[in-house]
């Protein structure tokens, strides 16, 4: 049965009148501002509090635990100060620890710290619009962590990195941590003096992990950054004028096999030199111009693999290359009609990103060389298309901040050699109407002239295509209830080329409502939910549906659960068939040296995609990291994909495929600044050829190695040398030599 958004709204809108009956907790005073002063002395970043420019400063003492606890007293005493002076912002921490025997702080690379570590450090949204923040933490050892976190989204990104200087000291009462910030990182409004919004945040795992904030975050909100305190006392700030420039030359000896046959041994080209510069300019405090020459777009460790075997749509790999990541936050909209991976091999780029008034922009232009891949969208199914000719991309949104909420407008323009083109254009919103209700939609409508390439890809033909798709979002979330429904609609002629949007030609239905339990024990959090979805063609027919049920749970040992049973339908062709399948998350951290242990999956029944038949199977992703020593890290991650069909009169079951991908990575870091790792991936699957309609390949499989060694004096100015190695197998189900390179990069960063 199909259960509308209209009724669903309705039922879960009586849930939450009756939750709501009854007396009203009353609101805590708010927080008072925290007032910065300018340092009275020289304050030098080497995790020793004793510098005269920490004298007279007040501290900060008053701390809220908000996890697992509701911003109660926290179990341990934490200290901060805060000073600044013509260039820089400066923070101070003593976290102080009964057992800093038991303090956790592995060596690793920039940004690697997990939730199992001790951390902690700034959250400064500086240019006071209460939606993004920007995180700068660091651990005992001084491994540091930065990212953008975004409220209109809910995503914390920690691709962006920012220049900035911490050092910390383990102690016999704890750890100790000072960080500063130059004025020339953060985007700021023209005005004096200034206010910013401010979160000051330990992380401190134990039996759980403890988290804490010197302001309150309310369980059950639907935002993170609006609960900041504000900076006040900041004045005559730099104006901006900072300069970055960052030229690199990259060197590379690459071996193929010969006349490009597995078996006929590695023949390696002549080394080949490149390089090319980053450049930013920040013309005024809250604006941003990015220039990139030639840009070196290589991959340094390669993704992490993905089974490919009976998925339907394209998969989705985060964006790593720098370029594209000053203000990243503003490309995150429900439909994601951009995703900057699409852009392969830019001869050259020029970006713009600012705010002025209530108003945040950002508008990039590339140029690009081709060669990569263009997701081709269906309703059943996605394929990919190879794009082997130039483009230039020019991509913009400018969002309009009302309060809490927003509207915004955006433009991705794919002009291709040939006039072939993709345009998509169109407004999208947020209203935060309460603390607790969230509603965000947005609308775009795409014109494409499709490349005149058959050879390419079958609807590549020269036709015009010309489409809308739709997103409509509202959620509610209190202590204990909380509830979504969202509708989509994507017509079928609707392309993102600049984008990732596997789907088209379909509308969605769904929703949920949860229930919240905190109980004392193991478990400090317990969430019971019930979900509903369906899924129709444009024409009407029914394309998916599904209903299911489950609990989620939070407890010690920074252990998170989910289970969710689901009794769903699915089409493929004309006909539809019936799953029931049991999806399940389970993530805890043992011990000090046993840590982030994942194991995550689905069993049951699911549909053999290339026969159009059911079957049964199970798909299971195993993982974990290892620190038998505090400088070496083993992360251990493995996958395993399995389906059986019915076979023969007797309908016994016969493996259809097994596809499984192993990856040890070794990384052994010497300081916070030098490490050298190794990675080996092996992915293969093996098929019964027996079972399926077409011709296909018995056994496909790669193994890959490399070796890097990297020193990084900050995010830009970097040394890296390393080495690959890739087998694949050849038509006798051999595994043969089919890569062979040599890497090294050199890059530094001048700043005026």
């Amino acid at each position: 049965m199909r259960i509308s958004a209209a009724v669903l709204l309705l039922v879960l809108s009586s849930a939450r009148g009756e939750a709501q009956s009854g007396p009203v907790p009353a609101a805590p005073p708010p927080e008072e501002p925290i007032t910065i002063t300018r340092a009275t002395g020289p304050i030098s970043i080497d995790g020793d509090l004793s510098d005269a420019g920490w004298k007279n400063v007040k501290p900060l003492e008053k701390w809220y635990e908000i996890n697992p606890g509701d911003n109660v007293e926290p179990k341990v005493k934490s200290v901060a100060w805060l000073a600044y002076d013509d260039h820089f912002l400066y923070a101070a921490f003593h976290f102080y620890d009964p057992h800093p025997e038991q303090i956790r702080a592995p060596f690793g690379d920039r940004d690697n710290l997990s939730q199992s570590t001790d951390y902690g450090g700034l959250i400064i949204d500086a240019r006071n619009d209460g939606k993004t923040a920007v995180l700068l933490l660091a651990s005992p050892n001084n491994i540091q962590y930065d990212s953008v976190s975004d409220d209109s989204t809910g995503n914390e990104d920690s691709s962006p990195d920012f220049y900035w200087d911490s050092a910390a000291r383990i102690t016999p009462d704890g750890w100790t941590l000072e960080i500063r910030v130059p004025f020339s990182s953060m985007r700021y409004k023209k005005s004096d003096p200034q206010i910013w919004g401010l979160m000051l945040y330990r992380n401190w795992p134990r039996d759980r992990r403890y988290q804490m904030f010197t302001n309150r975050i309310p369980q059950g909100g639907n935002c993170f950054i609006c609960n900041e305190r504000k900076l006040v006392g900041l004045s005559g700030l730099p104006g901006g004028g900072h300069i970055v420039a960052a030229p690199y030359v990259t060197m590379k000896d690459q071996g193929a096999p010969r006349e490009g046959i597995l078996g006929n041994g590695i023949v390696t080209t002549p080394a080949r030199g490149d390089g090319g510069a980053d450049v930013k300019w920040t013309p005024s405090a809250d604006t941003a111009i990015d220039g990139t020459l030639n840009p070196d777009f290589s991959q340094v460790e390669s993704d992490v693999a993905a089974i490919a075997a009976n998925q339907r749509f394209a998969i989705f790999f985060p964006e790593k290359r720098p370029f594209f990541l000053e203000g990243l936050e503003l490309f995150n909209t429900p439909i994601q009609a951009v995703y900057t991976r699409t852009i392969t091999s830019p001869r050259f780029g020029l970006r713009s990103t600012g705010k002025f008034g209530q108003n945040a922009y950002t508008f990039l232009v590339t140029q690009d060389r081709g060669g990569g891949s263009i997701i081709l969208p269906g309703a059943e199914s996605s394929n990919l298309a190879n794009q082997d000719f130039g483009t230039t991309v020019a991509i913009g949104r400018i969002r309009h901040d009302i309060g809490v909420s927003f509207v915004s407008m955006m433009l991705a323009d794919r002009e291709n050699s040939g006039g072939s083109h993709n345009r998509v254009f169109g407004p999208d919103f947020q209203w935060r109407p309460t603390k607790s209700d969230t509603v965000t939609g947005q609308l775009l409508y795409s014109d494409t002239r499709t490349p005149n390439h058959p050879e390419l890809a079958d609807e590549w033909n020269g036709q015009h295509l010309a489409s809308h798709a739709g997103d409509l979002w509202w959620s509610h979330s209190t202590k204990t209830i909380d509830w979504f429904t969202e509708y989509k609609d994507f017509g079928d002629q609707f392309r993102a080329d600049s984008g990732f949007v596997p789907q088209v030609g379909y509308r969605d239905n769904n929703g949920e409502v949860g229930y919240t339990l905190r109980p004392k024990g193991f478990f400090s959090r317990i969430r019971l939910f019930i979900n509903s979805d369906y899924q129709s063609m444009v024409d009407g027919r029914q394309l998916a549906r599904e209903v299911s049920a489950g609990a989620g749970m939070d407890g010690k040992y920074s252990s998170f659960s989910r289970f969710r049973f689901s009794m769903n339908h699915v089409r493929l062709g004309d006909r539809v068939f019936t799953r029931h399948q049991l999806f399940y998350t389970v993530q805890i951290t043992p011990t000090a040296w046993l840590s982030d242990v994942v194991l995550d999956g689905s069993a049951g029944q699911d549909v053999d995609f290339a026969n159009n038949r059911l079957g049964r199977g199970a798909n299971i992703t195993l993982g974990g990291t290892l620190h038998p020593m505090n400088h070496l890290e083993l992360r251990l991650n493995n996958g395993l994909r399995f389906l059986s069909v019915p076979v023969g009169i007797q309908q016994a079951r016969g493996r259809l495929f097994t596809a499984q991908v192993e990856r040890i990575k070794a990384t052994y870091t010497f300081n916070s600044r030098m490490f050298v790792r190794a990675i080996t991936q092996n992915v293969r699957t093996n098929q019964n050829q027996a079972l399926f309609i077409n011709a296909t390949d018995q056994h496909i499989a790669s193994l890959s190695t490399s070796l890097l060694f990297a020193y990084k004096l900050n995010w830009q100015t970097v040394l890296f040398v390393g080495v690959g190695d890739t087998h694949a197998v050849d038509e006798e189900n051999e595994l043969r030599p089919s890569d062979r390179q040599l890497f090294l990069k050199l890059s530094y960063a001048f700043q005026r």
